[in-house]
């Protein structure tokens, strides 16, 4: 039986990481991700954790920190958002390339410019073929959960992961949850067993060397087959996780697809509200669905082509722009994924949220108005849409 406490999804961070109990936390404070390092820098000052807190000057230095932590065999976690994920760039192609399972917590956020404070997915889109794995929630519970399996799913693999949540929407706002006993945590998350470790003269590795053509091509198969094994890994973690909980996960959540002919893909906070929509949808006769997307990299191909399979059409929803003048990041996967699918349905793209824009039930509503209207005429018309733009 879990404990049940009301906490925020910074907070439940936190106390996840403290049930962890890693080596190793580098860490610079930005909105809104600061409280995650403040709540488990007050852990480490009681004497809760034995962790090595470590205050560095920038998001880079707290990245480099991970980076020297794991190569010496630690387990290494970081928390940060927006423009500190940015700064960070260079040193998380660094850590991926060098195979190292560092956990990321992610509170997502808008970039500059105009300078911006509030929720969408900018940053993590950003930063999405960095290397590194990225699970998404939706909820405060699902952020806490999520952070309990990365561990393991980043060092099944050798791959560090990034666990993210909504920037305020979830972060900061408070919800009900139940927490797993430590006891049982410290036994689900297990004894790190590092791959790499310089600290080990007998067995010496040099970490991050200069690669030369004859070998760089051939590091870049192994990092990109270790993404691609990381989906059987998510999936076994995920099931082992819902037989100790009851909560299951897999890289996506089907909600109401079973005889859905229109649907739309969705990631992070608004699948909360998107599934409100649906219910109301739903009483009113439309036979509408939802795929939520969790693990965005490395991202549900098979999931996505079996779950809109099942549709006429679909409307994938990005809080993130690629400024392609094409579409959305989400929406390329989407499209990439369904390209060798034997039926493809027909597909639009909406940009919302940007910069915290409220999204509501309502505007929920009209995107599946327009999907049913692609479904009932087959003419798709533009498929780069802004939602709930003044234009």
């Amino acid at each position: 039986m879990g404990i049940r406490e009301r906490l925020s999804g910074n907070e439940a961070t936190a106390y996840a990481m403290k049930q962890i109990n890693p080596d190793v936390m580098g860490a610079f404070p930005i909105t809104p991700s600061t409280e995650i390092p403040q709540y488990f820098a007050a852990y480490v000052d009681n004497g809760e954790v034995d962790t090595e807190f470590i205050a560095v000057e920038s998001e880079h230095s707290a990245m480099s920190t991970c980076i020297g932590a794991e190569a010496a065999g630690c387990r290494a976690i970081s928390a940060t958002s927006s423009c500190g994920l940015c700064y960070m760039t260079e040193m998380l192609y660094v850590a991926a390339s060098d195979r190292l399972p560092i956990t990321l917590a992610v509170s997502t956020r808008a970039l500059s410019g105009p300078i911006n404070i509030n929720n969408d997915h900018s940053d993590a889109m950003g930063v999405r073929d960095t290397g590194w794995i990225q699970l998404h929630a939706e909820t405060n519970q699902e952020m806490y959960d999520n952070y309990l399996q990365a561990m393991r799913i980043g060092e099944a693999v050798g791959l560090p992961i990034m666990v993210c949540q909504d920037g305020f929407i979830t972060s900061h706002a408070i919800e009900n949850i139940e927490l797993v006993e430590d006891d049982k945590v410290k036994a689900f998350v297990g004894e790190y067993k590092p791959v790499i470790n310089i600290m080990d003269k007998d067995h010496p590795v040099s970490v991050g060397p200069y690669a030369v053509p004859t070998y760089y091509m051939e590091a870049k198969r192994q990092q990109a087959q270790a993404m691609i094994d990381a989906k059987d890994v998510i999936r076994k973690v995920g099931k082992e996780f819902g037989e100790m909980t009851g909560r299951s996960y897999g890289l996506v959540e089907e909600y109401m697809m079973d005889d859905a002919e229109v649907a739309i893909v969705i990631m992070g906070s608004s699948a909360g509200t998107a599934k409100e929509a649906i219910q109301e949808l739903r009483a009113e006769g439309h036979k509408v669905g939802l795929i939520k997307i969790r693990a965005f990299r490395p991202f549900p191909k098979e999931e996505i082509i079996a779950g809109l399979s099942k549709v006429k059409a679909f409307a994938v929803m990005d809080k993130a722009d690629s400024f392609s003048a094409l579409c959305g990041p989400i929406y390329a996967d989407t499209c990439a994924a369904l390209y060798t699918a034997p039926t493809r349905p027909l597909g639009i793209n909406y940009i919302y949220g940007l910069g915290g824009r409220d999204v509501r039930v309502d505007s929920i509503k009209h995107v599946f108005a327009e999907v049913e209207k692609v479904a009932a005429t087959g003419e798709v018309g533009e498929t780069y849409r802004y939602l709930d733009v003044r234009e």
